[in-house]
Parts: C-alpha cells; sequence; structure tokens
C-alpha cells in the first residue's frame, strides 16, 4: 500500500489547493455501537473539520475556491435547499477569505415551520452575510447559477460557479485526499475494513471515495446510501463524476460497479423518516455522536438495517463516513 499511496499523493499534488482542513479528521471505534450491534463500527469524523460547525463539503472547496482565486474571483456564487450544509460551508470559506457569497435557495419540502425557514444553516447563511436569492425551484441548477453570475459580472463583480454539494470532477478530489487518510489511519490500527458507507446525494464524496479506494483499498466495499433519489437514477451521477476523477489522476483501473442502497431516503430528499430519526437517536444516546435528518441519519439507518440483514459482504469491521449536518437538527426541531 506505501506505493499507491506516494503514487495518489503524487497525482494529486498536480492540483492547487487550499490549506482549510489543516490535519487528518480522527477515525474512530465506536465501541458502544459495536457492543450493541454485535459487529466493529468505525467513523470517519468529517463532522469535526474546522470551519462553521464542520461537514464533508470544506474538503471539496480546499480545491474549488483554490482554482476560484487562481481566475481572480471576488464572488462564490453557490446554491441549494435552505438548510443545505454545502451553501453554509461555501459561505463560511468565502467570509473567511474575505469573497462576496450569493446562495440560490429552493425549499424542497415545501414547509412553512420557521424553524426550517430561519434556524440551523439558514441562520448561519445570515452570520456569513451571504446574498440570498430564494427560487421556486431549482430545476435546472447550472443555468440558474449561470444566470446569477452573469448578473454579478453586470454589477462588476468577478464570479466563481461552485456546483450544488462542490460535485464535479475537482470537488470530489477532496474524497480522493479522505481516502488517502483513510488508508493510511486503517494500516496505522492494523483495522481491514470490510465495507465503508456513506451517504450518497449530490454524488461528488461517493465519487471521489470509489476512485481512489479502488486504487488504495480494492477489496473494501464501498456502499452508497441514496439520499435523494433512486439507485437507478443516482448511479450514472456517481459514475459520471467517478470517471472524470479517474481521467484527472490518469488512472486505467476500472472503476468497480457502484454499490447503492435506496431504501431509506423516502419520502423524498430533505424530509426526515422514522428509520433515519431513529438512527440519530441511538446514536446520541450510545455514543454522544450528533448526525443529522437528511443526510446521515439515513446513511446510519441503513448501516444498521445492513448489519441487521447481513447483507455486508463478510463480518470485518464497517467504517461510516460521518459527512456532518448537524446545524440541521435544530432546524428540524420538533420531529427531532
Amino acid at each position: 500500500m506505501p506505493a499507491k499511496i506516494s503514487l495518489l499523493k503524487t497525482r494529486l499534488e498536480a492540483f492547487d489547493r487550499l490549506e482549510l482542513l489543516g490535519s487528518p479528521t480522527p477515525l474512530e471505534k465506536l465501541h458502544r455501537l459495536s457492543e450493541f450491534t454485535g459487529r466493529d463500527i468505525y467513523i470517519k469524523r468529517d463532522d469535526i473539520t474546522p470551519l462553521a460547525l464542520g461537514g464533508n463539503k470544506l474538503r471539496k472547496l480546499e480545491y474549488l475556491v483554490a482554482a476560484a482565486l487562481a481566475e481572480g474571483a471576488d464572488t462564490l456564487v453557490t446554491a441549494g435547499a435552505i438548510q443545505s450544509n454545502h451553501v453554509r460551508q461555501t459561505a463560511a470559506v468565502a467570509a473567511k477569505l474575505g469573497l462576496k457569497c450569493v446562495a440560490l435557495l429552493e425549499n424542497p419540502i415545501g414547509t412553512t415551520e420557521a424553524n426550517y425557514l430561519t434556524n440551523g444553516n439558514r441562520l448561519l447563511l445570515d452570520l456569513f452575510n451571504v446574498e440570498v436569492v430564494m427560487c421556486d425551484a431549482l430545476d435546472d441548477p447550472m443555468a440558474q447559477l449561470a444566470e446569477q453570475a452573469e448578473r454579478l459580472e453586470a454589477q462588476g463583480f468577478r464570479p466563481y460557479v461552485v456546483p450544488i454539494g462542490g460535485s464535479n470532477a475537482l470537488g470530489a478530489l477532496g474524497y480522493v485526499q479522505c481516502a488517502l487518510e483513510i488508508a493510511e489511519q486503517s494500516s496505522a490500527n492494523f483495522v481491514d475494513f470490510s465495507a465503508v458507507v456513506v451517504a450518497s446525494g449530490s454524488a461528488g464524496t461517493h465519487a471521489g471515495l470509489a476512485v481512489a479506494l479502488r486504487h488504495l483499498m480494492p477489496d473494501t466495499q464501498l456502499i452508497g446510501v441514496t439520499v435523494s433519489r433512486s439507485a437507478d437514477a443516482q448511479r450514472p451521477k456517481v459514475e459520471a463524476i467517478a470517471r472524470e476523477v479517474a481521467t484527472e489522476l490518469q488512472f486505467d483501473e476500472k472503476i468497480p460497479p457502484v454499490i447503492l442502497w435506496d431504501e431509506y431516503f423516502a419520502p423524498r430528499y430533505g424530509e426526515p423518516n422514522e428509520a433515519g430519526m431513529a438512527a440519530v437517536k441511538l446514536l446520541a444516546e450510545q455514543e454522544a455522536m450528533l448526525l443529522d435528518p437528511v443526510y446521515t441519519g439515513k446513511a446510519m439507518a441503513g448501516l444498521l438495517d445492513g448489519i441487521e440483514r447481513g447483507l455486508f459482504p463478510d463480518e470485518g469491521p464497517i467504517l461510516f463516513i460521518h459527512t456532518g449536518g448537524a446545524p440541521a437538527l435544530f432546524a428540524y426541531h420538533p420531529q427531532v
């Protein structure tokens, strides 16, 4: 593995990256949850990345905002749901670097609950001084983002469009970097993971892990638990970004079939469900670990159900990628 790690590090050095993360996030064993389930479960703590209450998007933004600065941008333009973790983290990076941030927001669940509309991630956007543009729907987000970028250019700004979720090949390099950390940490702790479980939404996190883990840990199964759509609809999104990442890194290795579990996202993106909320409660009780109702709660519900139903390839340790999102707990407060 050391030679594979060295090769991948060398390939990544070809891309500009801002040093926002600081150091690798911890990889920890969940001792009480492991005892509760009868299975060794570990967690990668990307919920505690160091900016704006943490989350996975900071890894993507290290690459995306480096590209923005290289182009001379003074404004970041992005989009997402009112409670988007990605928009919150993009806004935080903009504030830290002295950039303007414009966010197109939609209300995907059509709620009028005050907590959802004003608390959680939405509250933080006001603190970071984001210019919010409300949309009836983000039905063509790249076109809508391009339109906003044109408006800003006409006003004299130099915008850089950050895609929803930071999910393109450049942003996904952040999760190639994460896979390097996982490989080094698992080796140092003498843990051979049977499977890695991650929430699969805008697909960049999943795709970056898919390419890098195939190279570094080919015997470890990567499972994406969908949070917004069926496996048939999600698979092409993951595959497209993964192919682009592999090309950027000059890898000829074939990407393995994308494994997706789609029984846990109902009723729709952004709306909690019973199994997801039970997983949130269980992790809080067993490990004082905060999941969220939209992503990690549903992904953990998939992991727990997978253990119960014997869906994992063997009895080896499982790694859960904690992508963050705890601010949303306050937005969904009476459901929590």
